[in-house]
């Protein structure tokens, strides 16, 4: 069999299992959110539903591609000196990119992690899938202790079981999780879970968590599409609030969003993973609108996630910063309010 015809194949296996199927809507009024079979997108939002062929495209692209990225200088933070920087910043509230989604942030005494990814591979198997080209800012066997998890949705490169497993002290640890994916973090050993629907609120160590609506999707196997929720945080401290996206992509719901739930001190919202931009855009926003989403949101500095660390999209891997901090200039936004970090960076923000 010709190298050529196996990629073919393989595209086409996973241009059907991306494709899958779409839950019906329950009619339930009070929860358009919910379905006879799962979940789906607020209304107004796009229609994820895209041809076949571009999937297959994007596959044999993926597939076939050579080279992995390499991170450009300044991109990566040396370990040690990022255990420096951050150990220099103990007792303030601080902000440190671990890479794609995966954010340790320190609030009123409290360490968060966001979707967790610290491992090599985004992939139910142990080859093939988004590899890691640039490596975590901090390793898991280097991580302080931490308190809180906030995960947003099921996908491989947020929820990550492998990173789950090794984390430390899981029983003293509380996970926020959106609805259907509690039970699988109890399993995992999780002390404490709050399993939220959209707009549900719990009080985790102090801090106010309400689980917000995202534009994305779910899915970890060809059977379970939208069986579980997907979501973004409003994290609430004493005087400090922030927005955490997960993966969305852009739609009318963020303005109300913004005014019921807004303003927002800091949002860190997605950059990357925008292309083919008719497979990507009911999903993933790109740099131009991940301003504009923030700005709906009310946020006054926002900082760019979800690139620069596995390739999930086939834009070039380092031009989504260029693009936001451009977008983020004409939005009137100074440069002190927006961020784009380097993997290890540890930032003050009080």
């Amino acid at each position: 069999m010709t190298r050529r015809l196996v990629l073919a194949l393989a595209a086409a296996f996973v241009a059907w299992f991306a494709v899958g199927t779409t839950a019906a809507d329950d009619g339930d009024p009070t929860k358009p959110w919910h379905t006879a079979d799962g979940f789906q997108n607020l209304p107004g939002a796009l229609n994820r539903d895209v041809a076949w062929t571009v999937y297959l495209r994007f596959s044999m692209a993926r597939f076939g591609a050579k080279d992995r990225p390499v991170p450009t200088p300044g991109h990566v933070v040396p370990e040690p000196q990022a255990l420096a920087d951050l150990a220099a910043m103990a007792g303030a509230d601080s902000l440190t990119w671990l890479g794609h989604a995966t954010f340790l942030i320190r609030l009123d005494g409290v360490t968060i992690l966001t979707d967790p990814f610290l491992t090599d591979r985004a992939s139910p198997f142990a080859f093939g899938g988004p590899t890691r080209y640039a490596p975590p800012g901090i390793t898991l066997q280097n991580l302080p202790p931490i308190d809180v998890i906030v995960l947003s949705h099921s996908h491989y490169d947020s929820l990550d079981i492998p990173t789950l497993k090794a984390l430390a002290n899981k029983q003293d640890i509380q996970a926020v999780v959106p609805l259907g994916l509690g039970e699988r973090f109890r399993d995992i050993g999780f002390g404490t879970v709050h399993e939220l629907d959209w707009f549900e609120a719990a009080d985790v160590d102090g801090l106010a968590i309400t689980a917000l609506p995202s534009q994305h999707w779910s899915r970890r196997t060809l059977f379970d599409q939208n069986k579980t929720l997907w979501m973004g945080a409003a994290i609430e401290s004493t005087g400090l609030r922030l927005y955490f996206s997960g993966d969305s992509g852009y739609g009318p719901n963020f303005a109300d969003l913004g005014a019921q739930f807004g303003p927002f001190d800091f949002g860190i919202i997605g950059i990357g993973a925008y292309a083919p931009r008719e497979m990507m855009k009911a999903t993933h926003t790109t740099p131009e609108e991940a301003v504009a989403l923030g700005l709906d949101m009310g946020v006054r500095t926002i900082v760019g996630m979800h690139w620069g660390t596995i390739a999930l999209g086939t834009e070039p891997p380092f031009e989504a910063p260029s693009r936001f901090l451009n977008a983020a200039q004409a939005a009137g936004l100074s440069p002190e309010n927006a961020w784009i970090l380097a993997i290890g960076e540890t930032r003050r923000i009080r």
